[in-house]
Protein backbone atom coordinates (compact mmCIF):
# COMPACT_ATOMS: atom_id res chain seq x y z
CA UNK A 1 0.00 0.00 0.00
CA UNK A 2 1.41 3.21 -1.37
CA UNK A 3 1.23 6.44 1.48
CA UNK A 4 2.00 9.99 0.89
CA UNK A 5 5.82 11.27 2.68
CA UNK A 6 3.33 13.70 4.29
CA UNK A 7 1.20 11.41 5.71
CA UNK A 8 4.01 9.14 6.84
CA UNK A 9 5.37 12.22 8.67
CA UNK A 10 2.32 13.04 10.67
CA UNK A 11 2.05 9.28 11.87
CA UNK A 12 2.05 8.52 15.65
CA UNK A 13 5.05 7.50 17.46
CA UNK A 14 3.60 3.94 17.96
CA UNK A 15 2.70 2.98 14.41
CA UNK A 16 5.26 1.64 12.16
CA UNK A 17 3.23 1.34 9.17
CA UNK A 18 0.56 4.39 8.84
CA UNK A 19 -2.70 3.58 7.70
CA UNK A 20 -4.37 5.49 5.02
CA UNK A 21 -6.79 7.73 6.08
CA UNK A 22 -7.12 10.81 4.01
CA UNK A 23 -10.35 10.49 2.41
CA UNK A 24 -8.82 11.27 -1.43
CA UNK A 25 -5.81 8.74 -0.84
CA UNK A 26 -8.68 5.67 -0.03
CA UNK A 27 -11.16 6.75 -3.04
CA UNK A 28 -7.94 6.59 -5.30
CA UNK A 29 -7.07 3.02 -3.77
CA UNK A 30 -10.49 1.86 -3.68
CA UNK A 31 -10.60 3.03 -7.88
CA UNK A 32 -7.12 1.47 -8.49
CA UNK A 33 -7.93 -2.23 -7.23
CA UNK A 34 -8.71 -4.62 -8.87
CA UNK A 35 -10.54 -6.96 -7.11
CA UNK A 36 -11.10 -7.40 -3.22
CA UNK A 37 -10.83 -10.68 -1.24
CA UNK A 38 -13.81 -9.11 1.24
CA UNK A 39 -16.32 -5.97 0.86
CA UNK A 40 -17.98 -5.05 3.92
CA UNK A 41 -21.04 -2.99 3.65
CA UNK A 42 -21.68 -1.29 6.89
CA UNK A 43 -19.18 0.79 9.18
CA UNK A 44 -20.65 -0.21 12.61
CA UNK A 45 -19.78 -2.64 15.33
CA UNK A 46 -20.18 -5.54 13.35
CA UNK A 47 -19.05 -4.87 9.56
CA UNK A 48 -15.89 -2.79 11.46
CA UNK A 49 -15.24 -5.99 13.16
CA UNK A 50 -15.60 -8.55 10.32
CA UNK A 51 -13.14 -5.61 8.09
CA UNK A 52 -10.66 -5.71 11.21
CA UNK A 53 -10.39 -10.20 11.49
CA UNK A 54 -10.51 -10.54 7.64
CA UNK A 55 -7.73 -7.85 7.00
CA UNK A 56 -5.85 -9.47 10.14
CA UNK A 57 -5.60 -12.48 8.21
CA UNK A 58 -4.04 -10.90 5.51
CA UNK A 59 -7.67 -10.80 3.09
CA UNK A 60 -7.48 -7.62 1.10
CA UNK A 61 -10.82 -5.79 2.38
CA UNK A 62 -12.55 -3.06 1.57
CA UNK A 63 -15.75 -1.66 3.83
CA UNK A 64 -17.92 1.10 2.79
CA UNK A 65 -20.28 2.84 4.96
CA UNK A 66 -23.07 5.47 3.71
CA UNK A 67 -23.14 7.62 7.38
CA UNK A 68 -20.55 7.91 9.57
CA UNK A 69 -18.67 4.61 11.07
CA UNK A 70 -21.10 3.51 14.00
CA UNK A 71 -23.50 6.76 13.28
CA UNK A 72 -26.53 4.08 13.97
CA UNK A 73 -26.70 1.66 16.51
CA UNK A 74 -23.61 0.96 17.52
CA UNK A 75 -22.61 4.49 18.97
CA UNK A 76 -26.30 4.47 21.11
CA UNK A 77 -25.78 1.20 23.30
CA UNK A 78 -25.79 1.71 26.93
CA UNK A 79 -22.21 1.89 27.46
CA UNK A 80 -21.90 -2.13 28.68
CA UNK A 81 -19.44 -4.32 28.04
CA UNK A 82 -21.60 -7.49 30.02
CA UNK A 83 -22.74 -10.89 29.62
CA UNK A 84 -26.41 -9.90 30.11
CA UNK A 85 -27.78 -10.83 33.66
CA UNK A 86 -31.16 -10.61 32.13
CA UNK A 87 -29.92 -13.57 29.42
CA UNK A 88 -29.16 -15.33 32.47
CA UNK A 89 -32.52 -15.39 33.87
CA UNK A 90 -33.90 -16.43 30.63
CA UNK A 91 -32.10 -19.77 30.45
CA UNK A 92 -29.36 -18.48 28.16
CA UNK A 93 -26.21 -20.18 29.01
CA UNK A 94 -24.57 -20.46 26.37
CA UNK A 95 -25.19 -16.64 25.41
CA UNK A 96 -24.01 -15.37 28.49
CA UNK A 97 -20.73 -17.80 28.80
CA UNK A 98 -20.01 -16.37 25.19
CA UNK A 99 -20.49 -12.57 26.13
CA UNK A 100 -18.54 -13.11 29.53
CA UNK A 101 -15.81 -14.10 27.40
CA UNK A 102 -15.87 -12.00 25.25
CA UNK A 103 -15.95 -9.37 27.95
CA UNK A 104 -12.43 -10.23 29.07
CA UNK A 105 -11.08 -9.96 25.17
CA UNK A 106 -12.18 -6.37 25.03
CA UNK A 107 -11.11 -5.30 28.42
CA UNK A 108 -7.59 -6.78 27.39
CA UNK A 109 -7.30 -5.39 23.93
CA UNK A 110 -8.76 -1.80 24.61
CA UNK A 111 -8.48 -0.87 27.91
CA UNK A 112 -8.46 3.00 27.15
CA UNK A 113 -11.76 2.59 26.06
CA UNK A 114 -13.49 -0.28 28.38
CA UNK A 115 -13.08 -0.76 32.16
CA UNK A 116 -14.51 -2.83 35.08
CA UNK A 117 -17.80 -1.08 36.75
CA UNK A 118 -19.34 -2.05 39.73
CA UNK A 119 -23.11 -2.78 39.87
CA UNK A 120 -25.24 -2.27 42.93
CA UNK A 121 -28.71 -4.41 42.58
CA UNK A 122 -31.00 -2.83 45.53
CA UNK A 123 -33.32 -5.09 47.53
CA UNK A 124 -36.64 -3.70 48.86
CA UNK A 125 -38.40 -7.67 49.46
CA UNK A 126 -36.89 -9.67 51.66
CA UNK A 127 -36.32 -12.17 49.32
CA UNK A 128 -34.44 -10.03 46.39
CA UNK A 129 -31.34 -10.35 48.16
CA UNK A 130 -30.96 -13.98 47.94
CA UNK A 131 -32.59 -14.62 45.15
CA UNK A 132 -30.62 -12.62 42.33
CA UNK A 133 -27.41 -13.10 44.74
CA UNK A 134 -28.13 -16.79 43.94
CA UNK A 135 -28.15 -15.97 40.31
CA UNK A 136 -25.19 -13.49 39.77
CA UNK A 137 -22.73 -16.28 41.42
CA UNK A 138 -23.68 -18.23 39.03
CA UNK A 139 -23.28 -15.51 36.59
CA UNK A 140 -19.61 -15.43 38.37
CA UNK A 141 -19.12 -19.19 37.69
CA UNK A 142 -19.63 -18.55 33.99
CA UNK A 143 -17.16 -16.00 33.24
CA UNK A 144 -14.79 -19.51 33.90
CA UNK A 145 -11.79 -17.74 35.38
CA UNK A 146 -11.88 -14.63 33.78
CA UNK A 147 -14.32 -12.53 35.98
CA UNK A 148 -13.82 -9.11 37.05
CA UNK A 149 -15.07 -9.33 41.10
CA UNK A 150 -16.78 -11.72 43.25
CA UNK A 151 -20.72 -11.10 43.67
CA UNK A 152 -20.50 -9.91 46.97
CA UNK A 153 -24.55 -9.76 49.76
CA UNK A 154 -24.79 -6.00 50.92
CA UNK A 155 -26.59 -5.11 54.36
CA UNK A 156 -28.94 -2.09 53.96
CA UNK A 157 -26.33 0.40 55.39
CA UNK A 158 -23.65 -0.78 52.76
CA UNK A 159 -25.95 -0.37 49.97
CA UNK A 160 -26.54 3.22 51.43
CA UNK A 161 -22.55 3.88 51.36
CA UNK A 162 -21.99 2.96 47.89
CA UNK A 163 -25.20 4.77 46.71
CA UNK A 164 -25.43 7.85 47.68
CA UNK A 165 -28.52 9.00 46.12
CA UNK A 166 -30.33 6.06 46.28
CA UNK A 167 -34.28 5.70 47.65
CA UNK A 168 -33.84 4.44 51.77
CA UNK A 169 -37.62 4.15 51.99
CA UNK A 170 -38.20 0.10 52.60
CA UNK A 171 -34.59 -0.77 51.42
CA UNK A 172 -33.70 -4.16 52.65
CA UNK A 173 -30.15 -4.87 51.28
CA UNK A 174 -28.80 -5.39 48.06
CA UNK A 175 -26.14 -7.10 45.75
CA UNK A 176 -23.01 -6.14 44.32
CA UNK A 177 -22.26 -7.84 40.75
CA UNK A 178 -18.98 -6.32 38.02
CA UNK A 179 -19.67 -5.52 34.65
CA UNK A 180 -17.96 -4.06 31.87
CA UNK A 181 -17.86 -0.25 30.56
CA UNK A 182 -17.13 1.24 27.76
CA UNK A 183 -17.19 4.32 24.74
CA UNK A 184 -19.20 2.57 22.08
CA UNK A 185 -18.38 4.92 19.18
CA UNK A 186 -14.78 5.53 19.77
CA UNK A 187 -13.93 1.68 20.30
CA UNK A 188 -16.15 1.64 16.63
CA UNK A 189 -13.12 4.19 15.75
CA UNK A 190 -10.53 2.16 17.03
CA UNK A 191 -11.64 -0.73 15.19
CA UNK A 192 -11.86 1.30 12.01
CA UNK A 193 -8.05 2.11 12.52
CA UNK A 194 -6.92 -0.95 13.18
CA UNK A 195 -8.16 -2.73 10.43
CA UNK A 196 -6.30 0.23 8.30
CA UNK A 197 -3.34 -0.29 9.59
CA UNK A 198 -3.49 -3.77 8.38
CA UNK A 199 -4.78 -3.06 5.06
CA UNK A 200 -8.30 -2.50 5.07
CA UNK A 201 -9.49 0.45 3.02
CA UNK A 202 -12.99 2.03 5.22
CA UNK A 203 -14.78 4.72 3.45
CA UNK A 204 -17.39 6.77 5.22
CA UNK A 205 -20.31 8.71 3.29
CA UNK A 206 -20.47 6.30 0.35
CA UNK A 207 -23.51 4.39 -0.33
CA UNK A 208 -24.02 1.18 -2.30
CA UNK A 209 -26.79 1.72 -4.76
CA UNK A 210 -26.56 -1.72 -6.22
CA UNK A 211 -24.79 -5.13 -6.45
CA UNK A 212 -22.91 -6.85 -8.46
CA UNK A 213 -23.51 -10.33 -10.21
CA UNK A 214 -21.42 -12.38 -12.38
CA UNK A 215 -23.17 -14.46 -15.77
CA UNK A 216 -24.50 -16.80 -13.14
CA UNK A 217 -26.23 -14.58 -10.94
CA UNK A 218 -23.99 -14.61 -8.47
CA UNK A 219 -22.70 -11.11 -6.18
CA UNK A 220 -19.90 -9.93 -7.17
CA UNK A 221 -19.14 -7.03 -6.32
CA UNK A 222 -20.91 -3.53 -5.14
CA UNK A 223 -21.82 -0.04 -7.30
CA UNK A 224 -21.35 2.88 -5.02
CA UNK A 225 -21.98 6.49 -4.64
CA UNK A 226 -19.72 8.74 -2.77
CA UNK A 227 -22.01 10.96 -0.97
CA UNK A 228 -19.60 13.93 -0.80
CA UNK A 229 -19.18 14.67 -4.27
CA UNK A 230 -21.95 12.91 -5.87
CA UNK A 231 -19.14 10.20 -7.75
CA UNK A 232 -19.78 6.81 -8.90
CA UNK A 233 -17.52 3.94 -7.41
CA UNK A 234 -17.64 0.31 -9.07
CA UNK A 235 -16.19 -2.57 -6.72
CA UNK A 236 -15.16 -5.98 -7.39
CA UNK A 237 -15.23 -8.77 -4.41
CA UNK A 238 -15.14 -12.30 -4.22
CA UNK A 239 -17.37 -12.61 -0.87
CA UNK A 240 -20.06 -9.46 -0.18
CA UNK A 241 -20.72 -9.11 3.45
CA UNK A 242 -24.18 -7.32 4.44
CA UNK A 243 -23.49 -6.40 7.64
CA UNK A 244 -26.09 -2.71 7.71
CA UNK A 245 -27.57 -3.71 11.15
CA UNK A 246 -31.43 -2.73 11.38
CA UNK A 247 -30.61 -2.04 7.80
CA UNK A 248 -29.68 -5.23 6.70
CA UNK A 249 -33.20 -5.86 4.98
CA UNK A 250 -32.54 -2.71 2.33
CA UNK A 251 -29.43 -4.34 1.10
CA UNK A 252 -31.01 -7.62 0.52
CA UNK A 253 -33.64 -6.02 -1.09
CA UNK A 254 -31.02 -4.94 -3.25
CA UNK A 255 -30.15 -8.50 -3.94
CA UNK A 256 -33.89 -9.43 -4.50
CA UNK A 257 -35.20 -7.02 -7.16
CA UNK A 258 -32.79 -8.07 -9.57
CA UNK A 259 -35.00 -11.16 -9.27
CA UNK A 260 -38.50 -8.84 -9.37
CA UNK A 261 -38.67 -10.08 -5.53
CA UNK A 262 -38.90 -8.89 -2.40
CA UNK A 263 -36.82 -9.82 0.29
CA UNK A 264 -38.78 -11.38 3.19
CA UNK A 265 -37.48 -9.30 6.61
CA UNK A 266 -35.49 -10.80 9.10
CA UNK A 267 -35.11 -7.63 11.66
CA UNK A 268 -38.00 -6.53 13.93
CA UNK A 269 -36.35 -3.18 14.98
CA UNK A 270 -36.52 -2.61 18.54
CA UNK A 271 -35.87 1.26 19.87
CA UNK A 272 -34.13 2.30 23.23
CA UNK A 273 -33.92 5.31 24.51
CA UNK A 274 -31.59 6.81 27.29
CA UNK A 275 -31.16 10.24 28.97
CA UNK A 276 -28.25 11.82 30.69
CA UNK A 277 -28.40 13.46 33.76
CA UNK A 278 -25.81 15.66 36.40
CA UNK A 279 -24.13 13.12 38.43
CA UNK A 280 -25.23 14.98 41.46
CA UNK A 281 -27.93 12.55 40.55
CA UNK A 282 -26.02 9.19 41.29
CA UNK A 283 -22.89 11.11 42.64
CA UNK A 284 -21.08 7.08 43.61
CA UNK A 285 -18.47 5.23 41.58
CA UNK A 286 -20.88 2.20 41.43
CA UNK A 287 -23.98 1.88 38.72
CA UNK A 288 -27.54 1.22 39.38
CA UNK A 289 -29.20 -1.98 37.92
CA UNK A 290 -33.14 -2.45 38.64
CA UNK A 291 -33.70 -5.91 36.97
CA UNK A 292 -37.28 -5.86 36.54
CA UNK A 293 -39.62 -2.64 36.18
CA UNK A 294 -42.93 -2.42 36.91
CA UNK A 295 -43.39 -3.38 33.35
CA UNK A 296 -40.82 -6.06 33.42
CA UNK A 297 -37.84 -4.19 31.69
CA UNK A 298 -34.45 -3.63 33.17
CA UNK A 299 -33.59 -0.18 34.34
CA UNK A 300 -30.08 1.01 34.38
CA UNK A 301 -27.98 4.11 36.26
CA UNK A 302 -24.74 4.72 35.02
CA UNK A 303 -21.81 7.18 35.55
CA UNK A 304 -20.16 7.88 32.18
CA UNK A 305 -17.74 10.21 31.41
CA UNK A 306 -18.84 12.63 34.09
CA UNK A 307 -22.13 12.39 33.25
CA UNK A 308 -25.21 9.46 34.20
CA UNK A 309 -27.32 7.75 31.88
CA UNK A 310 -30.64 6.49 33.02
CA UNK A 311 -32.14 3.71 30.98
CA UNK A 312 -32.98 2.10 28.61
CA UNK A 313 -36.54 1.43 27.19
CA UNK A 314 -36.92 -1.53 24.43
CA UNK A 315 -40.20 -0.71 22.11
CA UNK A 316 -41.09 -2.51 18.97
CA UNK A 317 -41.82 0.23 15.96
CA UNK A 318 -41.88 -0.54 11.96
CA UNK A 319 -39.87 1.16 10.64
CA UNK A 320 -35.85 2.24 10.64
CA UNK A 321 -35.13 5.99 10.85
CA UNK A 322 -31.41 6.98 10.52
CA UNK A 323 -32.14 9.28 13.62
CA UNK A 324 -34.77 7.95 15.55
CA UNK A 325 -36.29 10.25 18.05
CA UNK A 326 -36.98 9.27 21.73
CA UNK A 327 -40.75 9.39 22.50
CA UNK A 328 -42.13 11.37 24.94
CA UNK A 329 -43.40 8.28 27.09
CA UNK A 330 -40.61 6.72 27.03
CA UNK A 331 -38.72 9.59 28.41
CA UNK A 332 -41.75 10.02 30.88
CA UNK A 333 -41.11 5.78 31.74
CA UNK A 334 -37.75 5.99 32.50
CA UNK A 335 -37.73 9.40 34.72
CA UNK A 336 -40.90 8.31 36.38
CA UNK A 337 -39.14 4.61 37.02
CA UNK A 338 -35.94 6.83 38.68
CA UNK A 339 -38.11 8.53 40.84
CA UNK A 340 -38.69 4.98 42.73
CA UNK A 341 -35.18 3.96 43.15
CA UNK A 342 -33.34 7.58 43.27
CA UNK A 343 -34.01 9.38 46.68
CA UNK A 344 -33.32 12.91 44.77
CA UNK A 345 -34.55 12.35 41.58
CA UNK A 346 -33.74 14.07 37.94
CA UNK A 347 -36.86 16.09 36.44
CA UNK A 348 -37.72 17.19 32.47
CA UNK A 349 -35.76 20.10 33.53
CA UNK A 350 -32.58 18.20 34.44
CA UNK A 351 -32.28 16.28 31.14
CA UNK A 352 -28.96 17.07 29.31
CA UNK A 353 -29.43 15.29 26.66
CA UNK A 354 -31.53 12.25 24.94
CA UNK A 355 -31.22 9.72 22.51
CA UNK A 356 -33.02 6.73 21.18
CA UNK A 357 -30.95 4.09 18.76
CA UNK A 358 -32.71 0.94 16.98
CA UNK A 359 -31.46 -2.44 18.56
CA UNK A 360 -31.49 -5.25 14.99
CA UNK A 361 -33.28 -7.78 16.66
CA UNK A 362 -33.66 -11.08 14.52
CA UNK A 363 -37.13 -12.38 14.53
CA UNK A 364 -37.62 -16.20 12.65
CA UNK A 365 -38.53 -15.59 9.19
CA UNK A 366 -42.72 -14.87 9.16
CA UNK A 367 -43.24 -14.50 12.76
CA UNK A 368 -44.43 -11.38 14.74
CA UNK A 369 -44.13 -10.36 18.41
CA UNK A 370 -42.83 -8.35 20.95
CA UNK A 371 -39.41 -7.97 21.10
CA UNK A 372 -38.94 -9.08 24.76
CA UNK A 373 -38.95 -12.71 22.86
CA UNK A 374 -36.97 -12.33 20.40
CA UNK A 375 -33.18 -13.36 20.15
CA UNK A 376 -30.85 -11.39 20.87
CA UNK A 377 -28.03 -13.70 19.15
CA UNK A 378 -26.68 -12.62 15.95
CA UNK A 379 -27.85 -14.36 12.96
CA UNK A 380 -25.97 -14.99 9.14
CA UNK A 381 -27.48 -16.08 6.46
CA UNK A 382 -25.41 -17.03 2.80
CA UNK A 383 -28.18 -15.69 0.64
CA UNK A 384 -28.16 -18.19 -3.06
CA UNK A 385 -26.71 -15.20 -5.24
CA UNK A 386 -23.61 -15.48 -2.63
CA UNK A 387 -24.56 -12.53 -0.45
CA UNK A 388 -23.84 -12.85 3.46
CA UNK A 389 -25.65 -10.87 5.50
CA UNK A 390 -25.28 -10.69 9.46
CA UNK A 391 -27.61 -8.98 12.04
CA UNK A 392 -28.58 -9.32 15.37
CA UNK A 393 -26.32 -9.67 18.10
CA UNK A 394 -24.48 -6.91 20.51
CA UNK A 395 -21.63 -4.84 20.88
CA UNK A 396 -20.00 -6.98 23.53
CA UNK A 397 -19.67 -9.97 21.10
CA UNK A 398 -18.82 -8.18 18.02
CA UNK A 399 -15.50 -10.08 17.61
CA UNK A 400 -17.14 -13.38 17.83
CA UNK A 401 -19.58 -12.39 15.57
CA UNK A 402 -16.63 -11.52 13.14
CA UNK A 403 -15.52 -15.21 13.54
CA UNK A 404 -18.66 -16.66 12.94
CA UNK A 405 -19.46 -14.35 9.82
CA UNK A 406 -15.92 -15.54 8.14
CA UNK A 407 -16.39 -19.21 9.44
CA UNK A 408 -19.76 -19.11 6.89
CA UNK A 409 -17.99 -16.99 4.16
CA UNK A 410 -15.48 -20.11 3.63
CA UNK A 411 -17.81 -22.95 4.34
CA UNK A 412 -20.32 -21.14 1.15
CA UNK A 413 -16.72 -21.37 -0.86
CA UNK A 414 -16.37 -17.49 -1.00
CA UNK A 415 -13.23 -17.29 1.08
CA UNK A 416 -10.46 -19.75 1.18
CA UNK A 417 -11.04 -23.42 3.10
CA UNK A 418 -7.76 -22.66 4.63
CA UNK A 419 -7.40 -19.09 6.13
CA UNK A 420 -4.97 -18.08 8.99
CA UNK A 421 -6.67 -18.59 12.68
CA UNK A 422 -8.68 -15.54 13.76
CA UNK A 423 -5.93 -13.01 15.20
CA UNK A 424 -8.51 -10.94 16.86
CA UNK A 425 -8.41 -12.24 20.30
CA UNK A 426 -4.68 -11.20 21.04
CA UNK A 427 -5.17 -8.49 18.58
CA UNK A 428 -4.71 -4.80 20.28
CA UNK A 429 -6.27 -2.13 18.87
CA UNK A 430 -5.19 1.39 17.67
CA UNK A 431 -4.53 3.38 21.37
CA UNK A 432 -3.93 0.55 23.88
CA UNK A 433 -1.72 0.84 26.39
CA UNK A 434 0.48 -1.82 27.70
CA UNK A 435 -0.02 -0.30 31.39
CA UNK A 436 -3.59 -0.82 31.52
CA UNK A 437 -4.40 -0.55 35.49
CA UNK A 438 -1.27 2.93 35.28
CA UNK A 439 -4.14 4.56 32.76
CA UNK A 440 -7.54 3.12 32.62
CA UNK A 441 -10.84 4.75 30.23
CA UNK A 442 -12.06 7.40 31.41
CA UNK A 443 -15.64 6.58 32.87
CA UNK A 444 -17.10 7.18 35.84
CA UNK A 445 -16.58 10.12 37.55
CA UNK A 446 -14.12 11.73 34.89
CA UNK A 447 -14.54 13.43 31.67
CA UNK A 448 -13.18 12.11 28.42
CA UNK A 449 -10.85 14.14 28.22
CA UNK A 450 -7.30 12.68 26.82
CA UNK A 451 -8.02 9.17 28.26
CA UNK A 452 -10.18 7.78 25.52
CA UNK A 453 -6.65 8.50 22.89
CA UNK A 454 -4.73 5.90 25.42
CA UNK A 455 -0.90 5.69 23.67
CA UNK A 456 -2.09 8.37 21.14
CA UNK A 457 -2.90 11.14 23.80
CA UNK A 458 0.78 12.56 23.38
CA UNK A 459 0.21 12.87 19.26
CA UNK A 460 -2.69 14.69 20.02
CA UNK A 461 -1.35 16.90 22.57
CA UNK A 462 1.17 18.27 19.99
CA UNK A 463 -1.36 19.78 17.24
CA UNK A 464 -2.12 23.11 17.54
CA UNK A 465 -4.64 24.26 20.43
CA UNK A 466 -3.80 21.43 22.45
CA UNK A 467 -4.68 24.26 25.41
CA UNK A 468 -7.79 25.73 23.36
CA UNK A 469 -10.67 23.79 25.51
CA UNK A 470 -13.73 24.28 23.29
CA UNK A 471 -16.18 21.89 25.87
CA UNK A 472 -15.42 21.63 29.69
CA UNK A 473 -18.42 18.98 29.80
CA UNK A 474 -15.90 16.78 28.10
CA UNK A 475 -12.57 17.74 27.31
CA UNK A 476 -12.74 18.83 23.75
CA UNK A 477 -10.06 20.69 22.72
CA UNK A 478 -9.39 22.37 19.39
CA UNK A 479 -6.21 20.07 18.96
CA UNK A 480 -8.57 16.96 19.32
CA UNK A 481 -10.58 18.43 16.62
CA UNK A 482 -7.73 18.55 14.61
CA UNK A 483 -7.05 14.91 14.81
CA UNK A 484 -10.35 13.71 13.71
CA UNK A 485 -10.02 15.47 10.96
CA UNK A 486 -6.52 14.34 9.71
CA UNK A 487 -6.50 10.93 11.27
CA UNK A 488 -10.26 9.61 12.45
CA UNK A 489 -12.39 10.20 9.28
CA UNK A 490 -14.68 12.86 10.64
CA UNK A 491 -15.81 14.64 8.12
CA UNK A 492 -18.67 16.98 9.73
CA UNK A 493 -19.41 18.67 12.89
CA UNK A 494 -21.72 16.16 13.85
CA UNK A 495 -19.02 13.60 13.51
CA UNK A 496 -16.76 15.22 15.89
CA UNK A 497 -19.59 16.03 18.23
CA UNK A 498 -21.07 13.23 18.17
CA UNK A 499 -18.97 10.25 17.83
CA UNK A 500 -14.52 11.42 18.09
CA UNK A 501 -16.16 13.28 21.08
CA UNK A 502 -19.11 12.59 22.95
CA UNK A 503 -20.41 16.20 23.78
CA UNK A 504 -23.89 15.47 21.58
CA UNK A 505 -24.51 12.86 23.93
CA UNK A 506 -23.15 14.10 27.44
CA UNK A 507 -24.89 17.48 27.32
CA UNK A 508 -26.39 18.26 23.49
CA UNK A 509 -26.85 22.10 24.34
CA UNK A 510 -23.02 22.38 24.71
CA UNK A 511 -22.09 20.70 22.24
CA UNK A 512 -24.61 23.28 19.91
CA UNK A 513 -22.36 25.87 21.65
CA UNK A 514 -19.37 24.06 20.67
CA UNK A 515 -20.90 23.75 16.41
CA UNK A 516 -19.40 27.06 15.07
CA UNK A 517 -15.71 26.84 16.42
CA UNK A 518 -15.85 22.86 15.52
CA UNK A 519 -16.81 23.93 11.54
CA UNK A 520 -14.05 26.39 11.45
CA UNK A 521 -11.44 24.31 12.79
CA UNK A 522 -13.06 21.54 10.18
CA UNK A 523 -13.24 23.60 7.19
CA UNK A 524 -9.22 24.64 7.84
CA UNK A 525 -8.42 20.93 8.17
CA UNK A 526 -10.42 19.56 5.27
CA UNK A 527 -9.72 22.56 3.00
CA UNK A 528 -13.26 23.06 2.03
CA UNK A 529 -16.52 24.48 3.75
CA UNK A 530 -17.91 23.12 6.50
CA UNK A 531 -21.36 24.20 8.15
CA UNK A 532 -22.53 24.11 11.56
CA UNK A 533 -25.84 24.60 10.51
CA UNK A 534 -27.05 20.76 10.00
CA UNK A 535 -25.94 20.16 13.26
CA UNK A 536 -28.55 22.64 14.96
CA UNK A 537 -31.78 20.68 14.61
CA UNK A 538 -29.80 17.31 15.75
CA UNK A 539 -28.49 19.19 19.12
CA UNK A 540 -32.20 20.23 19.41
CA UNK A 541 -33.92 17.19 18.94
CA UNK A 542 -31.45 16.02 22.16
CA UNK A 543 -32.43 18.47 24.34
CA UNK A 544 -36.32 17.81 23.62
CA UNK A 545 -36.74 20.62 21.75
CA UNK A 546 -37.48 19.56 18.35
Amino acid sequence: MNESASSAASAPHNCAAPAVTDRAQILQALAAAGRFDVLVIGGGATGLGVALDAAARGLSVALLEAHDFAKGTSSRATKLVHGGVRYLAQGNIALVREALQERAILLRNAPHLARPLPFVMPSYRLWETPFYGAGLRVYDMLAAGQGLGATQFLSRAQVQALLGNVNPQQLRGGVQYWDGQFDDARLALALARTAALHGALLLNYCRVTGLLKDSAGRVCGAQAQDEETGAPLRLEAGCVINATGVWVDAVRNLDEAQNGQAAQPMVSPSQGTHVVVDRRFWPGEHALLVPKTRDGRVLFAVPWLGKVILGTTDSARPDTPLEPRPLQQEVGFILDEARRYLAQAPGPGDVLSMWAGLRPLVKPLGEAGGTKSISREHTVHVAGSGLVTVTGGKWTTYRAMAEDVLRHCQLAQLLPAKLPPSATRQLPLVGHRSQAQAAPAAGLGEVQGLAAYGDEAAWVQALPGADAQLAPQSGLTEAMVRFAARHEYARTVEDVLARRNRLLFLHASAAQQASARVAQILSEELGQPVSAAPFEPLCQQYQGLA
